[in-house]
């Protein structure tokens, strides 16, 4: 009945504050889920726009519309806090979601603190060959930037989301949440290089501070350094000398291992088989140029990761000696540097680790760059691995708003996938798990909780797709080899892990 009255109510005042509220009320007396009552809740909130108050043309519909909607919010969550199915961390996630899929044209709010957004620069080389390298600059400005601690950095994977694209300022504040932005260009022919840019707040468009910079190809760290003290001293005056001083770290001294490291990064986002093991190649010809190159050691243990847990890889004692190796090279020479120290962190349990040790590494390099969305992401995931998936849901939630429109945030989803897995919220699970497919229909990890969660929760037919799904990325996909490369820490978690692949059907 209550399902009845749910769909003829709604599709009888389809768009309207009115039919959802109803909905509401009705989905919250008939015992479903809380994130079915969430998801109608945001509709309704949704539909407060001013195009919607034509629809609204009498004061007192109004006034209805606005008391049933809080009628229902209390009255309803009252019930869903009765039935306590959701587990500590699930309300404030669950509301966070729906209130983002419902406002997803509203601006983000602007943090409680000095907020920037770095884009792409052009290359003004004439030469697309040097594209890598201007991505390059970019994300060196964007490190040094995110180590000053009172400063909010938008991630790297989000701000690219506006290459080859000239948006208007003030759109990529709103869709950001920043309050300001750093555009620029690039220049490289020969052994000389130019760097120009200029700081805009996106509020208004005004346009604070614009320079350029030039020197030779090995003057390329000064120049970075000398972008950053100037976008720092003109967002705080007050805190340029002391902030720019700290952010003065140089990767190597080698040129042309700093050049293989630029485009190893480049072929890496690339994400694909081909693009990995090129990644990985030209890792190995940074590190041959510099054995001191802790970042380069550590995108090699991260291009392994990737090999390994995709079925890429070959699962051999050769290729795990030495993504071990590279990952021990990483955390011996990082000591200072966050990225070293991430990347270890994130590949150590992977290749024989102790899931503790990668979670204080992934924290100290916390400790030096707060900003970094794939530290979040990492964090949460060893959490969930862990066993801590409340805590995994609140650090992946984090990385999202550090990178809102990362292209490959469905490892954030994929994150809160299993952090509700581990909490025993197996519908929860699913659901990320299918937002995560969407985004990237091969990235094995959410397909492998796609296809336990839909065991245990009895849906063969869900199961069967995604074992299809998955033996089409890896073939050789089983019940022993998911279990050897998923790193869960407690042996109940491993356990009801397994039993959910077996119900599945996937082969031993």
């Amino acid at each position: 009945m209550s399902r009845w009255l749910r769909h003829h109510v709604v599709e009888a005042v389809p768009g309207h504050i009115i039919g959802w509220v109803i909905g509401g009320a009705i989905i919250a007396a008939s015992g479903v889920s809380p994130e079915d009552w969430m998801a109608n809740i945001a509709r309704a909130a949704s539909t407060l726009l001013p195009s919607d108050w034509a629809a609204v043309t009498s004061p007192l519909v109004a006034r209805f519309s606005f008391a049933a909607l809080g009628f229902v919010i209390v009255a309803s969550s009252l019930i869903v806090m009765r039935r306590g199915r959701a587990g500590a961390g699930l309300a404030s996630a669950t509301l966070s979601a729906a209130a983002s899929g419902a406002t997803a044209t509203a601006p983000l709010a602007l943090p409680d603190k000095p907020s920037i957004a770095v884009l792409p620069f052009q290359n003004m080389s004439g030469d697309a060959e040097q594209e890598y390298f201007a991505d390059g600059v970019v994300e060196e400005i964007i490190t040094a930037l995110s180590r000053v601690k009172w400063l909010f950095v938008i991630a790297r994977n989000s701000s690219f989301a506006y290459k080859g694209k000239s948006p208007d300022i003030r759109d990529v504040g709103r869709e950001l949440g920043v309050r300001y932005v750093l555009e620029g260009s690039v220049r490289k022919a020969g052994n000389r290089i130019r760097i120009a840019g200029q700081l805009v707040d996106a509020t208004n468009g005004a346009h604070i501070w614009a320079d350029r910079f030039e020197g030779g190809l090995d003057d390329v760290f000064d120049l970075q350094d000398r972008v950053t003290a100037s976008v720092v001293g003109a967002i705080d005056p007050a805190l340029k000398v002391v902030e720019a001083q700290r952010v003065q770290v140089k990767p190597t001294a080698s040129m042309t291992a700093y050049d293989f490291y630029l485009r190893a990064i480049a072929a890496f986002h690339r994400s694909t088989r081909a693009s990995t093991d090129e990644a990985l190649a030209l890792c190995r010809k940074a590190i041959e140029l510099d054995r001191g190159f802790a970042a380069a050691y550590g995108w090699a243990a991260f291009c392994c990761l990737r090999r390994r847990t995709h079925g890429w890889a070959q699962d051999s004692n050769e290729e795990l000696i030495s993504a071990s190796e590279f990952v021990q090279k990483a955390i011996e020479l990082g000591s200072d540097d966050p990225e070293a120290l991430v990347l270890a962190g994130t590949s150590l349990p992977y290749f024989g680790g102790r899931m503790d040790r990668a979670i204080d590494l992934i924290e100290r390099g916390l400790a030096h760059n707060s900003n970094w969305a794939l530290a979040w992401a990492s964090l949460g995931m060893m959490q969930g691995f862990s066993g801590n998936g409340d805590k995994a849901v609140e650090s992946l939630m984090r990385a999202t708003r550090l990178s809102p429109l990362d292209p490959e945030s469905f490892t954030f989803k994929t994150g809160m996938a299993l952090g509700h897995f581990v909490e025993g919220r197996y519908e929860q699970a699913l659901d990320w798990a299918d937002q995560a497919y969407r985004q990237r229909s091969n990235f094995l990890l959410a397909l492998r909780l796609k296809i336990a969660a839909s065991g245990l929760l009895g849906r063969p037919q869900d199961a069967k797709e995604a074992i299809a799904l998955a033996q089409s990325v890896d073939p050789d996909i089983t019940v022993s080899k998911s279990l050897r490369i998923t790193p869960f820490q407690r042996p109940e978690q491993k356990s009801v892990y397994a039993e959910g692949l077996r119900k599945a059907g996937l082969p031993e």
